[in-house]
């Protein structure tokens, strides 16, 4: 699986292969690819279903036009047809590279191969993909999903050490999507093989704040007795909040909730103590990618997976960042 691959450089044969066009024909844009100002970037988004991917989608754009590059952007609005759309859209504009985070893993490998035979790079950005031809692109920026569950995981052994019984409800983002797989992946490494943890229910909550509430409200429902809610995203948890207080309970003390992402609202809620751990996924990923560009253009080599650096927040270390917080 590529998202399994970690710190394999490309080799210098593929890299020219895919930078031939790019670096050394005009791109379809009239340069001869001599500056920054030369270079155009097609990228393709999820869509906006988060805050997270708000913040993503303005730290790109800032990136790109603090470096002089043009970017041609394109809102797939969580479809993947969409995407593919955008995709061939920029292979027919010959761009010199194409970045996208795809909506989910599978069903790449034919657009992929359009670009890659038309000469265009790929970088695929904060979620992979699992073709087997890993050839078809030359890099993955973006944050390793399972250390990311499995920091949940961690957290909630830790806070359940003295625990005979706990229910876990879990909030899945959208099926198929890389970080949804992997997060949920990662908790069960980590508390699988203990008995006391019972995942009691498991719904996609599709990353956004109105399906964390509408998910969390059939939770309540249909399980009376749930002690933590394991949520993929800060949206899905800040909904899961509003129905829990709806039903008249406190959230982060009858139902305590850890996440995924560290974005302002849900380092609110952490602040507040609504919700009791949130693991990190930064958004700011823009000038990594920039970099990743423009090394691709000058037919340098670059890592095939490159990792983001990210922590996990506290109540109390919420409380001490927000202050500083740029998302």
């Amino acid at each position: 699986m590529i998202k399994k691959i970690t710190g394999v450089a490309a080799t210098a044969a593929m890299l020219i292969a895919l930078t031939g066009c790019a670096a050394g024909g005009d791109g379809g844009n009239g340069t001869d690819g001599g500056g920054d100002g030369d270079i155009v970037v097609g990228f393709s988004q999820v869509g906006a279903e988060s805050g997270w991917r708000t913040a993503n989608t303005i730290d790109v754009k800032a990136a790109f036009e603090e470096a002089g590059i043009e970017l041609k952007f394109s809102d797939a609005q969580q479809k993947q047809e969409n995407q593919i759309k955008a995709i061939r859209s920029y292979i027919q504009q010959q761009v010199d590279v194409i970045a996208f985070s795809p909506v989910v893993e599978s069903g790449w490998d034919t657009v992929l191969k359009e670009a890659k035979d038309a000469g265009i790079p790929v970088v695929l950005t904060d979620r992979a993909v699992d073709s087997a031809d890993t050839s078809l692109y030359v890099s993955f920026l973006g944050s390793d999903f399972i250390v990311e569950g499995e920091r949940a995981g961690e957290w909630v052994k830790t806070e359940y050490a003295d625990a005979d019984k706990v229910n876990i409800v879990e909030l899945q983002g959208t099926t198929g999507a890389a970080p949804a797989n992997d997060r949920a992946e990662g908790l069960r490494n980590v508390i699988g093989d203990d008995p006391k943890f019972d995942i009691i229910a498991s719904q996609t909550g599709d990353f956004t704040r109105a399906g964390g509430k509408q998910v969390m409200e059939a939770f309540l429902k249909s399980n009376p007795d749930i002690d933590l809610v394991y949520s993929h995203n800060d949206d899905m948890g800040l909904g899961a909040i509003e129905a829990i207080e709806a039903a008249g309970m406190v959230p982060g003390v009858d139902i305590k909730i850890v996440t995924v992402d560290a974005v302002k609202d849900g380092m609110q809620a952490l602040a507040d103590g609504k919700i009791n751990f949130i693991v990190e996924c930064s958004p700011l990923l823009g000038a990594q990618l920039v970099d990743v560009v423009k090394k691709v253009v000058a037919g340098e080599t670059v890592e095939k997976r490159i990792l983001t650096d990210e922590t996990t927040f506290t109540q109390e270390q919420a409380i001490e960042a927000l202050p500083d917080r740029k998302y």
